[in-house]
């Protein structure tokens, strides 16, 4: 397992990831050309080594700033979980546009000290945020660096993925 020294200082990281606005434009379009396979591989080799070293309750930023999709499914389990109507559940945690639901509330409602207060019913964008663990990387190098400056597994991802593909 590789190690890094991680950046885990947040204002520290919003400041690095406006300093390098314009290094991480000229990165997005070298990643672009990378074949995804092996991209894929490296990302997940770093983010392995870099997530067991970011304690996310001390950050609990994606919960304090990110909108969530919500399925029906989803409401339908945590409002069970909470012994609520769905109707109570989605007055008091959902907003419904067209065929989208998302949660009301930024910070998320459920977050409780930095903590989820219903993590073992979370919803599947929560447990899959930061990604980088899934494949196809490159095609989410758009919301990769829309948080890039806002969660430390990613900048340091992307900050290790700088120095595996030799593009620093």
């Amino acid at each position: 397992m590789l190690h890094f020294d991680v950046e885990t200082n947040l204002e520290k990281i919003l400041i690095l990831a406006n300093a390098k606005e314009v290094e991480n434009y000229r990165f997005k379009d070298f990643l672009k050309l990378r074949n995804s396979d092996v991209l894929d591989a490296e990302v997940l080799i770093l983010n392995n080594s870099i997530t067991p070293q970011i304690d996310c309750t001390t950050c609990g930023n994606c919960c304090k700033s990110l909108m969530i999709n919500v399925s029906e499914q989803e409401a339908d389990t945590l409002a069970n979980h909470l012994n609520l109507t769905r109707s109570d559940f989605d007055e008091q945690n959902l907003e419904k546009g067209g065929t989208m639901v998302v949660m009301n509330a930024i910070p998320c409602n459920f977050l409780a000290n930095n903590s989820c207060s219903v993590y073992q019913h979370r919803f599947e964008g929560c447990r899959e945020f930061p990604a980088m663990h899934l494949p196809d990387f490159n095609k989410r190098l758009f919301t990769t660096f829309m948080h890039y400056g806002r969660c430390p597994i990613i900048f340091n991802v992307v900050e290790g993925l700088k120095a595996v593909t030799g593009f620093v």
